[in-house]
């Protein structure tokens, strides 16, 4: 049995019941209560801190002027929709009063200069590099850490991606789409600067720095963002290794191979594969925007134009093993039978 709220006031055996015979409705924990509208209702207005009036017994009273039982109780305003949303913790609630109290692009700029930073100290650590060793380290700790934190967010905090696109964002989904926008300013800047990457690669981050802009100015569709983002990201540290490798002179070696098939797997499996999944699940759903929409599918577009270059690349690789494995295995047949006749 619910608990009686006037029992809470020493007047038990009341039933909760309005005056179609109906269960009174229950409200933040409070049940019973009513509106202040409903139980201010035929009684004048009184201060808050003035005593109740003693109930009247005389028998000459009229029931309609003897004091009710919502006249003796305190009055209950009834909240808005937006009030209940943030007492309950409603869909992002919290991201609302965390945005009201930290503004999105002061995080967008302290972000920035973080990784800024973080760069500056790279440079003075490996003085002895040239500046690109320290911008790819920048880069491999950004993708760590937002492989990770993406992975967080999409597969144990939720909401899933998949079949909850363009939900509210969450204040987690903030954090974390803020530390990317961050970097993929700085990661921007620097590449236009210096002229390092072309042109695909500038639209990637682009439209990558767009998309999180607009998830983080709605409010909403972050859990899709973050998934594009672990798609993006998992890769990376990968690359970063196969050009550190390079730098070394360890990339012609066993690690280097190993290195260059899991990249190759996991970008055809989760960038283009899972990738399109998520892609058919944004497009199918009423929920996102339709620019939110069309930041996917230029994303996915930009994904197959990387898969492209990546066959390409995988072909001439494995053309050069094959061929090297061949010309190996001719001089060690060469070797063996060198100066001996063939048994008949």
């Amino acid at each position: 049995m619910a608990h009686d709220p006037c029992a809470s006031f020493g007047i038990p055996g009341i039933p909760r019941r309005n005056k179609e015979g109906r269960d009174a409705p229950e409200w933040g924990g409070f049940p019973g209560m009513r509106c202040e509208a409903a139980a201010t209702a035929g009684r004048p207005s009184r201060h808050p801190s003035a005593p109740f009036p003693p109930p009247s017994f005389s028998s000459s009273s009229s029931s309609s002027s003897s004091p009710s039982l919502p006249s003796l109780l305190p009055a209950a305003r009834c909240p808005s929709a937006a009030a209940r949303s943030v007492f309950r913790g409603g869909p992002g609630s919290a991201a609302r009063q965390d945005r009201m109290l930290f503004p999105l692009p002061l995080r967008a700029a302290c972000s920035l200069l973080a990784w800024f930073c973080l760069y500056k100290w790279f440079c003075h650590r490996y003085r002895h590099r040239n500046i690109e060793w320290s911008c790819r380290l920048v880069t491999l700790t950004h993708g760590i850490l937002a492989t990770c934190l993406s992975a967080y967010i999409g597969f144990i905090d939720g909401p899933w991606p998949l079949s909850h696109p363009g939900t509210p964002n969450t204040t987690l989904q903030v954090h974390g789409l803020c530390l990317s926008l961050g970097y993929f300013i700085f990661d921007l800047c620097w590449c236009v600067y210096f002229q390092t990457e072309g042109a695909l690669m500038l639209a990637h981050h682009l439209v990558s720095i767009v998309g999180i802009a607009a998830s983080l100015a709605l409010g909403e569709s972050a859990a899709d963002v973050n998934a594009v983002i672990f798609g993006s990201e998992i890769t990376n540290p990968l690359l970063q290794a196969r050009w550190f490798l390079k730098e070394l002179g360890r990339y012609h070696t066993f690690t280097g191979d190993v290195v260059d098939f899991l990249f190759v797997v996991l970008f055809t499996g989760v960038r283009i594969g899972v990738g399109a999944w998520l892609m058919y699940c944004e497009l199918a759903s009423p929920r996102p925007r339709w620019y939110i929409k069309l930041g996917g599918v230029i994303m996915y577009v930009v994904s197959w134009a990387f898969m492209v270059s990546i066959c390409r690349f995988a072909r001439r690789k494995s053309m050069r093993k094959y061929q090297a494995w061949r010309s190996r295995r001719s001089r060690e047949l060469g070797l063996k039978t060198n100066g001996h006749l063939k048994s008949h």
